[in-house]
């Protein structure tokens, strides 16, 4: 028979005969021979061969259904459990899916709601194994009430066994009706503290779910008092890397509401973000990114990104700088911060980090120099600091982008009355002219644009686009 994949086999051990003695052994009428063939195959399955185990697989679900008929019934369904346990996790999935399929979920669930002790314990591990490896036993364990069992056991259940219902929670909350009855019946703090116990592949998962719950705009009250603001930022400091991405692009999400972007900044995460920022990670930088704008909103804020920010463009990566750069582009257009920007100390680096080696980074750093040279106070900063030479230069540069940063930059110059006999050398180019051309018509058609809408009445502007066609 094929093998579902590579196999960790025990030498010396004809698989073929075991399993024979196995089934053997289960026809027998012996239930305490029944208890100790099976925790023998659980000891020996991290090393059996796939395809033996997911013919074991039927025989164990039987077990798991059987009717007590003596004081060992539990210790045969426990050692069932037991040994599915350690099935689920091999064949990366596919024996879990088998699991599934086999129906032994709603026997465990069924076990569940009258099992103590050790037993529950077991059928717990069970359940989330099950869970963790098969995305699809999810959606069985919903189907047959289960997240109504584990919702209902997280409020009674000792503390010893809580951390088994939190991974099983994690693993189902990223089924979008599972979110939709967290947040109904108010179980959003177990969620929440999904996140803060148990392995970090489990809190992994309960952060990307607090994410998605967080695009519920009903939602994010309910995190925000649940304590999630902590729970994220502690995996952004402690999680591995996809943690700390999935950390940050949650709070991401909630912090997109103006009322808590003062109260996510106050709990520390702008120093974690300029942590993400410097990191390796495509996605990280991304959402650092995003995130350190919207939090600027808030002036305060602005300032600390922006130290931040200038601290990263002294150092010595060049990903990290043009993250950096990047930021202070889109920054240097928020009308409250050109002055936190210039006050920063920032454009003399800038303005030396455009004959960076890295293309990245000049090509960045020329973005954010143009948009500085939108500001009056921030051109003669520029000026000052050697940046014309160094755009009329970049003017025959290779590069297409830099080419247009540049003569964007310098027809903000010229139309300087203080600055623009500095630039005269440069009127005659090729690239200065079109782009002189290219602003004159964007501004020409803002000019329209904002003259058609002073002229529009209100009835116009609450018509029905429907009405229209």
């Amino acid at each position: 028979m094929a093998q579902f994949g590579r196999t960790t086999e025990k030498p010396g051990i004809n698989w073929e005969r075991a399993f024979d003695l196995y089934v053997n052994a289960i026809a027998c009428d012996n239930e305490l021979l029944w208890v100790q063939a099976t925790t023998k195959l659980a000891k020996l399955s991290k090393h059996a061969p796939e395809d033996l185990l997911a013919r074991t697989i039927p025989v164990l679900v039987e077990l798991l259904r059987g009717i007590p008929s003596t004081d060992l019934s539990p210790s045969i369904q426990e050692a069932a459990a037991h040994c599915l346990k350690c099935v689920a996790c091999r064949g990366e999935g596919r024996l879990a899916v088998l699991i599934g399929e086999s129906g032994a979920i709603p026997s465990l669930l069924s076990l569940l709601l009258h099992a103590d002790g050790s037993l529950r314990r077991v059928l717990l591990k069970c359940l989330r194994n099950s869970v963790t490896f098969a995305a699809h036993n999810r959606e069985i364990v919903v189907r047959h009430g289960g997240l109504e069992i584990i919702l209902n056991l997280l409020n009674t259940c000792s503390d010893d066994l809580k951390r088994y219902l939190l991974e099983i929670l994690s693993a189902l909350a990223l089924l979008r009706e599972v979110r939709r009855t967290i947040l109904i019946s108010r179980g959003v703090c177990f969620l929440v503290e999904a996140a803060r116990r148990g392995s970090m592949v489990s809190r992994c998962r309960a952060a990307q779910a607090i994410g998605l719950l967080g695009l519920v705009k009903r939602a994010r009250r309910t995190l925000v008092d649940s304590g999630t603001f902590s729970v994220l930022l502690e995996l952004l400091q402690v999680g591995d890397t996809s943690t700390k991405v999935v950390a940050a692009n949650a709070l991401g999400v909630i912090s997109s509401h103006v009322d808590y972007i003062r109260p996510l900044a106050s709990a520390g995460a702008i120093p974690l973000y300029a942590d993400l920022l410097q990191g390796t990670d495509p996605m990280g930088k991304e959402i650092a990114e995003d995130v350190f704008c919207i939090l600027a909103v808030v002036e305060e804020n602005g300032v600390a990104i922006v130290e931040h920010l200038v601290r990263i463009l002294r150092g010595d990566s060049a990903e990290a700088k043009a993250a950096a750069a990047d930021v202070l582009w889109d920054l240097a257009g928020y009308k409250h911060l050109p002055s936190v920007v210039r006050n920063s100390g920032a454009i003399p680096i800038l303005v030396q980090l455009l004959e960076d080696q890295n293309i990245d980074v000049r090509e960045k750093v020329s973005g954010a120099i143009t948009q500085l040279s939108y500001n009056e106070a921030d051109r003669a900063a520029l000026a000052n600091s050697g940046a014309i030479p160094r755009l009329v230069d970049m003017l025959q540069d290779e590069s297409e982008e830099m080419r247009d940063n540049a003569a964007e930059a310098l027809v903000n110059f010229s139309e300087d009355p203080s600055l623009g006999d500095r630039i005269s050398d440069v009127l005659n180019s090729p690239s200065f002219q079109n782009m002189q051309e290219r602003l004159t018509q964007i501004r020409a058609s803002d000019a329209y644009l904002a003259a058609s809408l002073r002229h529009m009445n209100t009835e116009q502007l609450t018509m029905d686009p429907a009405a229209l066609i």
